[in-house]
């Protein structure tokens, strides 16, 4: 079993990482957005709840969330193990999935860093041509991002190896650089 978190600011390249990482070492990749939307979908009871919430404007609770997590890591796609991406976004969330795995006798093998410049991801994002993604918002999401994730980072620095990667040149190099890191993770037990 092998469970991964992914951090990383919007626009740095989760997304199109998480699908190398999926593939190459048959883990679940859990985005915490697909997962509220997929409850929303599927008319769960955490789904409506979360739905009550989304509805008014408001964050869903980090309680609701947890309790979705908790589910779907006990989900069979998750029997050679997971990788989170968005979660856990604050301290409370760290602790609280902390507990979560302890209670299922699992825990986080490492934790994947991946940064670049603002310039860069300001670029990206600006490239990719969404509504929401104009300069002045796209600096907030960042400042957002790493006053969430700086705490989240030192959580886990004493607990797992955690994996720096710049998220510089083209998609294939900069999974080459992760690769090599978590194959001697998962070879050496570490």
């Amino acid at each position: 079993m092998f469970n991964i978190i992914f951090i990383g600011a919007p626009g740095v390249g989760k997304g199109t990482q998480s699908a190398f990482i999926e593939k190459d070492y048959s883990i679940a990749h859990i985005a915490t957005g697909d997962m509220l939307r997929k409850n929303i979908e599927d008319g769960t009871n955490l789904g409506k709840t979360a739905k009550s919430y989304m509805d008014k404007g408001e964050l869903v609770p980090d309680s609701l969330v947890i309790d979705m997590l908790n589910e779907r890591i006990q989900k069979d796609d998750c029997k050679n193990g997971f990788m989170l991406d968005g979660f856990p976004r604050t301290m409370e969330q760290a602790k609280e999935l902390d507990k979560i795995l302890a209670k299922l006798n699992r825990k986080i093998d490492a934790v994947i860093d991946i940064y670049a410049s603002d310039e860069i991801i300001i670029k990206r994002l600006l490239n990719r041509g969404r509504a929401d993604d104009n300069e002045e918002t796209i600096k907030n999401r960042i400042k957002v991002f790493e006053s969430q994730s700086k705490p989240v980072l030192d959580f886990y620095k004493d607990k797992v190896k955690i994996i720096k990667i710049e998220s510089v040149g083209t998609p294939e190099e900069v999974y080459a650089k992760i690769k090599k890191e978590l194959d001697i993770i998962k070879n050496n037990g570490l």
